[in-house]
């Protein structure tokens, strides 16, 4: 199955929510000439890291978040990935990241495992318990969450039960693009799936993020990538080449989990 797919590389104002849906809805209409099946977000783009502020900005439960995306997902007839959001729950806020199809049915949260103790999210985030695995025409899918690709056993724990395609919603900076590049294209390859990778564009008081939002193919090579300013980048992924590509380098029917421990 062929699905074109469109990252938003957002500029995300610090701590701004009203701006940043303004700006997601700019996005998205203008996405649309593209003629996507999936439009993909970045981390936290509703509030940016203004973690200090999120007993204040965050979203109660998701519920502003899922709402604007749904109402996106049916008037365009387009599935989302819809980034993460400052989602504050009864026992604190997470990082929530949420796929909503173009039917505008909320197809899963996933909630940020991997805490980044660097940029102090661990003192004003909880951590998430759950898989990022969820379908999309039939097709299994996963999303992780920027941090999250630094732990190649918590993808394969995605990948091994079926995942074709990742995507990676990240706020990541500048400052350590390279890391960003070399970890994509490494995912990719040992787990012989796309990885697609929504980053966000500009700055906030703290950090200069990197931008590069990047979609690689499940041989390590980079079909696409933005620069470092906001951009919509978009391509076409075809899933049948995963399986193609596992059934000629049988790394799944390979492993051996038993000597992992």
């Amino acid at each position: 199955m062929k699905l074109k797919i469109t990252c938003l590389q957002m500029d995300i104002s610090f701590g701004d929510p009203l701006k940043n849906y303004q700006s997601a809805e700019r996005l998205i209409e203008k996405a649309m000439n593209e003629h996507p099946d999936i439009i993909v977000l970045p981390e936290l783009w509703t509030t940016g890291y203004d973690l200090t502020r999120l007993d204040e900005i965050a979203d109660k439960d998701a519920k502003q978040t899922i709402e604007f995306l749904q109402n996106a997902a049916k008037k365009f007839h387009v599935h989302f990935v819809g980034g993460s959001v400052a989602n504050r729950e009864e026992n604190g806020v997470m990082n929530t990241l949420l796929i909503v199809t173009k039917d505008g049915q909320l197809a899963h949260r996933y909630s940020k495992l991997h805490l980044f103790k660097l940029m102090d999210e661990h003192l004003y985030l909880q951590a998430g318990a759950e898989k990022g695995l969820f379908q999309i025409e039939d097709q299994s899918f996963a999303g992780v969450i920027c941090y999250d690709i630094r732990f190649p056993e918590w993808i394969r724990a995605h990948t091994s039960e079926g995942a074709e395609a990742l995507f990676v919603v990240a706020e990541w900076p500048l400052l350590r693009l390279e890391h960003w590049r070399a970890l994509l294209i490494a995912r990719a390859i040992e787990n012989q799936c796309y990885v697609i990778a929504c980053n966000r564009s500009g700055s906030d008081p703290n950090n200069q993020f990197a931008g590069h939002s990047m979609v690689i193919d499940p041989w390590g090579e980079v079909i696409a990538e933005a620069g470092e300013k906001e951009e919509i980048l978009s391509t076409e992924i075809d899933v049948a080449l995963v399986k193609e590509i596992r059934k000629k380098i049988p790394v799944f029917e390979d492993r051996k989990p038993r000597f992992y421990k």
